[in-house]
């Protein structure tokens, strides 16, 4: 049995409280810190007496193997850090860090420890990922020579999150740039990114924006496009599509339901699924029963905290190419 500690009992942080309790039978989360007396009182429900407001002690008197750091993106450096020198495995929510220097240190610290870490980049874990995935391995699409994807936001998150979390490029897009990385096998050797404003939020006052189109080439000279944007009236929209010299594989957006009308109009269906907690509640499952496995049979985690650096490289070149309206190369982040 791995016993888990999590810290951070926000959204995201109570999905995979759940998940490990209700679903994965080889691990239990056994101590959580929040300071959040409600996040507490919410821990308790599932059984779980070691509380804490303090995240030191948590690691210290928790009695834990392993570490889910669902905290605020700020807060992440100093829980990596205090994890690492607990010897504690460690499952983080994207991003690592904001800053390329920060994840470096971060890698030097997990490079002279036998820590196991694994990065929540969970769509890859989503089953028609998986499958898509598995079509290219097999090289059902011969060469592949271009990625697109689709990703939009119902709504945006509010102001006083935007602030702290990255924004668009390093809080949202991220998840579609390490996706185009993992499904084109590629490493990203520049990036073009154009991008504006036309939501109502005042995101210009912290340096954001609200919709993007980027262009990635990869060192195979294949190429992805991704569209972004926080604004979709119609729900969250979560495309693929992979083309070769030998066909094309995709994955459309899920809804609800797949009932579907038709009249003297024409047909209408349903809208997709309200956001990503609904649309990737698959995936949260199977990317934290990943990590725990890797934990009970002692194997390398399907993620690597190289993925997060690659990832953080390309969102940081596609803010500062919209920024400077210019092609980016990569070698100029890291």
């Amino acid at each position: 049995m791995i016993k888990i500690g999590i810290v951070g009992l926000g959204r995201i942080g109570k999905v995979h409280l759940h998940n490990i309790q209700h679903h994965i039978v080889e691990a239990q989360v056994v101590a959580a810190c929040s300071r959040s007396e409600q996040s507490l009182d919410y821990a308790k429900q599932f059984g779980i007496e070691k509380l804490f407001t303090s995240y030191e002690k948590m690691l210290s008197e928790g009695g834990i193997d392993a570490v889910v750091v669902a905290s605020p993106t700020a807060l992440h450096f100093e829980h990596l850090k205090l994890a690492i020198a607990a010897q504690k495995h460690i499952f983080c929510e994207k991003p690592i860090d904001l800053s390329i220097e920060n994840i470096l240190e971060i890698k030097r610290h997990l490079s002279a420890s036998q820590i196991k870490f694994m990065l929540g980049f969970n769509r890859r874990f989503d089953p028609n990922i998986l499958k898509i995935k598995k079509e290219l391995k097999d090289g059902r699409l011969g060469r592949t020579q271009s990625v697109k994807l689709i990703s939009r936001d119902p709504g945006p998150p509010p102001m006083e999150f935007i602030k702290t979390s990255g924004g668009l490029f390093l809080d949202m897009a991220i998840h579609d740039f390490d996706l185009a990385r993992h499904l084109m096998g590629s490493e990203v050797t520049q990036v073009f990114t154009t991008a504006g404003i036309f939501g109502q939020l005042p995101l210009e006052t912290v340096g954001d924006v609200d919709t993007a189109v980027s262009v990635l080439k990869f060192e195979d000279n294949s190429f992805a496009t991704i569209e972004n944007s926080r604004n979709s009236s119609y729900g969250y929209d979560q495309r693929v599509e992979v083309f070769g010299d030998k066909g094309l594989v995709s994955s459309q957006n899920k809804s609800d339901d797949t009932v579907s009308f038709a009249d003297q109009k024409g047909f209408l269906h349903p809208k997709p699924m309200k956001f990503f907690i609904e649309r990737y509640k698959e995936s949260y499952l199977n990317i934290l029963n990943s990590f725990v496995q890797c934990l009970v049979n002692d194997t390398v985690p399907e993620l690597s905290f190289e993925d997060g650096l690659r990832s953080m490289a390309i969102s940081l070149a596609a803010k500062k190419s919209s920024e400077e309206n210019r092609v980016v190369l990569l070698s100029e982040i890291v």
